[in-house]
């Protein structure tokens, strides 16, 4: 095995011993301190978007559906300009339904990012 095989299963372990150790704590919690812990990881994924990804290698950091390399404003973009949902799937193969939903998700709880990177892409 190579090095860095040895190293993916090393952090694999590592991580299923922070699972292993997370599940036995949590059956020793009250229903009470459950919620809590439940609010908390709610809290920190508050604004996580499924399908949706910032990665400062891929379009230059912009979000982007996750599998392609298609920002979200461009598909918001579209939208404004009156591209149906149906149009928008045809045109990008890679897309789903689900991906788009995400989307739009995304741009309701990001506006203003999702606006002035239409700026700045119709200026460039």
């Amino acid at each position: 095995m190579t090095q860095y095989g040895i190293s993916l299963l090393a952090e694999y372990n590592t991580n299923m011993s922070k699972l292993d150790e997370a599940e036995k704590l949590l059956a020793e919690l009250t229903r009470a301190e459950k919620a809590q812990v439940l609010q908390w990881v709610a809290r920190d994924l508050g604004d996580a978007f499924p399908g949706i990804e910032s990665n400062a290698l891929v379009c230059g950091g912009e979000p982007c559906i996750v599998r392609t390399r298609i920002p979200v404003w461009l598909l918001e973009q579209a939208r404004r300009l009156g591209t149906s949902e149906a149009d928008l799937l045809r045109s990008y193969p890679a897309l789903r339904a689900e991906d788009l939903a995400n989307a739009w998700g995304y741009v309701r709880a990001h506006r203003d990012e999702i606006d002035r990177q239409i700026i700045e892409n119709e200026a460039a």
